[in-house]
């Protein structure tokens, strides 16, 4: 796969999600197999998910690091996942993924979700 093959894939998954209403991603081909992608989706009920990726598509998918943070329209925390190497301390399962869930300070073990399940959980949130 080429980088600006998965580009289109998220491009196609945040195009499908019917809870997106407004769209602002920043997409950054760094060679024909890495990219890095910034930006935010915003959502009806003034919500915001900011989503960074930096990946590496030349034999399968390796997300080197990525961060999904979802915000509520006063600018509280409903959720982030991420792979920053943080939490070794917590000795999670699946470190570094990890869910801040509600809050900084209460780290879940999480496995490392795609951004089409992230805007799955926020759909459900919304409806």
């Amino acid at each position: 796969m080429l980088i600006e093959d998965y580009f289109q894939e998220v491009r196609d998954i945040i195009e499908a999600c019917s809870v997106v209403q407004l769209s602002n991603i920043n997409y950054d081909t760094r060679s024909i197999y890495r990219g890095f992608m910034r930006g935010e989706l915003n959502f009806s009920d003034g919500s915001v998910l900011y989503l960074r990726e930096f990946v590496d598509v030349k034999t399968t998918l390796v997300r080197e690091m990525y961060s999904y943070h979802y915000e509520n329209a006063s600018k509280n925390l409903i959720f982030r996942y991420d792979n920053t190497r943080h939490h070794k301390k917590l000795n999670l399962p699946n470190y570094p993924h990890h869910k801040h869930d509600g809050s900084e300070d209460n780290i879940l073990t999480s496995n490392a979700p795609m951004l089409a399940e992230v805007l799955n959980e926020i759909a459900r949130l919304l409806t």
